[in-house]
């Protein structure tokens, strides 16, 4: 086969949704395989944030030289700044050294990093909670941002002082020319620990058992001197999971054969393989495979067929029937197909390095790569879990080479309003990946920022964007999430604000830090007036006895329940009744209904309200809650001025 096969197989077609009418039964099945296909996702890739994974990491981490300085640091200054080479491990340090604090109950969180509406400053005391833990990752901050952060770093250690909080800070290696002098005293280089006792480590804690001559070998020794701390632990995680599908008789020196195989690098072959492969349809072949390794040769030859189109290829003239058939061709540039009916090159690892070839040495067609990577996934005959390697293999190559941009780009694209709703867990998957990106997360968080807040922002994206704020963005920038939710739930429609709070639920559930920011937002909203449903939202998710012993949760209370007031009764009655249901537990008696009391104000027309409410409330009931109901008005009274007559004296 000489030249294009575009004319030789045609792509399949399938109904797709299109127009403005409502979709959301057949959308509300593809938000839950987005939402299903993030958390798998998750579950291979911790960040370990929650202390679930932090107790994970814990057990696994080696301590690398300098920690038992960085310790001291953090124990006597409040701050470690924790610098190194890149692959040393240096967050999962900065991590391990918050997690081991003693007598610490608060929960440990990553400040933000992006400019949101309640960030006044790069480093805001309001994210100092009493024995907060907190980090920071500069690692992959510019010029402009690492300069700031020091400045604004020494007012900030006065609120860790004063709160008896800890802050870790992971620096720029490239940076550190521009480490002022003053916080030089509070850095600590930690070094990179011994990868062979690293591996043997993760496998112990793993469950793989070996021998300690098994660990000696040359391949692997060659492997260990250059791998970063994380790729260490990528072949641990190989060799656990060939332990659980392998066969029987294969023991612990396969595993470690099969798992460095599929790390080899093999670069310098498809360079060499490229150089005799100089036919535009055998090189589109051999990226398609790459691109869509192990599925069916129909799909690679389609991906080829369009790759060619989106290139401007010319087609080749030749009669189908005197070319060599697709058997010939994948075997040419060294495929097979496997007895399942998909076709994967004979050598392992040597699609990834198809990948990093054409990303990395045909630069000028990267944009194409896009624009044909966005038309292949519209096709619906492409099985789930291919779309999902599929779109993990590009997203890789966009974010290595520096095009996050390419991967937003496709999540608009594919949210269009014309767009199949089989594409909502692609999009979201593509803008997770981003997110998990150690060099380009920030520019997502902030994209999906504007996405939330901007009017323009279609329903369909909206109901992705809260998946992976609540997905993904919650696991290591709650905070952040949180403001996305809070956002979305304002702005959409009835369905997209339902799962919007419906995350933030769940967000704010087990996080009392997390539920005073969130009523700290209502607050604002709510008293500054904005449109939005803030009220809404404040009847939903405010619970009338969580922390209500707090003066600053009992004022924000008052606030939005002052506010929530001003509307008609109907709105708010039966939030009413929940909290005076509450309040027939005598620990909190006095506390709810002073909130309600206090948010009355002198409003006659507004307490008479709140009080006829209650007295309905009362006769709909069990028997005994008069007594709530004499309360009540009581603490209306008091907060009125009003002195009951029995103290007059």
């Amino acid at each position: 086969m000489r030249e294009s096969y575009g004319t030789y197989l045609s792509e399949a077609q399938g109904a797709v949704h299109t127009g403005a009418g409502s979709q959301f039964v057949d959308q509300h099945i593809y938000v839950q395989a987005a939402t299903s296909r993030l958390r798998e996702q998750a579950s291979r890739r911790k960040r370990v944030i929650t202390e679930e994974d932090r107790k994970h990491l814990a057990a696994r981490f080696l301590p690398p030289s300098g920690m038992q300085l960085a310790r001291t640091l953090l124990a006597t200054s409040q701050v470690a700044l924790i610098g190194g080479l890149p692959g040393s491990g240096r967050q999962a340090t900065a991590l391990m050294l918050l997690h081991e604090l003693p007598g610490s109950h608060s929960t440990l969180h990553e400040l933000p990093d992006t400019s949101d509406d309640t960030s006044p400053g790069l480093l805001d005391v309001r994210e100092i909670d009493d024995g907060a833990r907190l980090l920071l990752d500069l690692s992959e901050a510019e010029e402009s941002r690492f300069l700031a952060v020091q400045e604004a770093l020494f007012d900030f250690r006065e609120g860790l002082k004063a709160h008896g909080a800890h802050l870790a800070v992971v620096l720029p290696h490239r940076l550190g020319y521009l480490l002022r002098g003053e916080l030089k005293r509070l850095t600590v280089e930690i070094g990179r620990p011994s990868p062979r006792r690293l591996l043997a480590r993760h496998l112990l804690c793993d469950g793989v058992t070996f021998a300690p001559e098994d660990l000696k070998g040359s391949e692997l020794g060659s492997f260990l001197t250059q791998a970063p701390v994380r790729d260490v632990a990528g072949l641990a995680d190989r060799i656990r999971r060939l332990r659980e599908t392998s066969p029987a008789d294969r023991g612990f020196p396969d595993w470690l054969t099969d798992a460095l195989l599929s790390q080899r690098d093999q670069s310098a072959r498809v360079a060499a393989d490229l150089s005799v492969q100089q036919s535009g349809p055998r090189r589109a072949l051999l990226l398609s495979l790459a691109l869509f390794h192990g599925t069916t040769p129909e799909t690679v030859l389609q991906a080829a067929n369009s790759l060619l189109t989106v290139l401007s290829h010319p087609p080749d003239i030749t009669p189908r029937l005197e070319q060599a058939d697709l058997y010939a061709e994948l075997h040419a540039i060294g495929a097979e197909t496997d007895a399942n009916g998909q076709v994967r090159f004979r050598t392992p690892g040597y699609d990834q390095a198809v990948r990093n070839h054409f990303w990395t040495f045909l630069p000028d067609i990267r944009r194409q790569l896009r624009d044909w990577f966005k038309d292949r996934l519209i096709d619906p005959a492409l099985p789930q879990p291919d779309r999902t390697r599929a779109v993990e293999r590009f997203a890789f190559q966009a974010l290595r080479t520096a095009r996050p941009r390419d991967l937003i780009w496709l999540a608009e694209q594919w949210m269009a309003r014309e767009t199949s709703v089989r594409l909502i867990p692609d999009a979201a998957q593509v803008l997770a990946l981003g997110l998990d990106d150690d060099r380009h997360g920030r520019l997502f968080r902030q994209q999906i920022y504007e996405w939330a807040v901007s009017p323009e922002t279609g329903n369909r994206l909206r109901r992705v964007l809260v998946v992976v704020c609540a997905e993904t963005m919650a696991r290591t920038h709650p905070d952040q999430a949180l403001v996305r939710l809070h956002h979305l739930a304002r702005r959409a429609s009835a369905q997209v604000t339902a799962e919007a709070r419906a995350a933030l639920t769940r967000l704010i559930a087990s996080d009392n830090r997390l539920y005073c920011l969130l009523l700290g937002r209502l607050k604002i909203g709510i008293v500054s007036g904005r449109p939005g449903r803030d009220p809404e939202l404040f009847l939903a998710l405010a619970d009338p006895v969580r922390l209500i012993g707090r003066r600053e949760v009992r004022e924000a209370l008052v606030s939005c329940w002052t506010g929530v007031l001003q509307s008609r009764v109907g709105s708010w009655e039966k939030a009413e009744a929940r909290w005076l249901t509450a309040a027939e537990d005598l620990r909190h008696r006095d506390q709810v209904l002073r909130v309600l009391a206090l948010a009355c104000g002198t409003d006659p027309r507004i307490s008479g309200q709140v009080y006829r409410v209650a007295l309905r409330w009362s006769r709909t009931g069990q028997t005994g809650r008069s007594e709530t109901v004499t309360h009540l008005l009581r603490s209306i009274n008091t907060a009125q001025g009003i002195e009951p007559y029995d103290s007059i004296a």
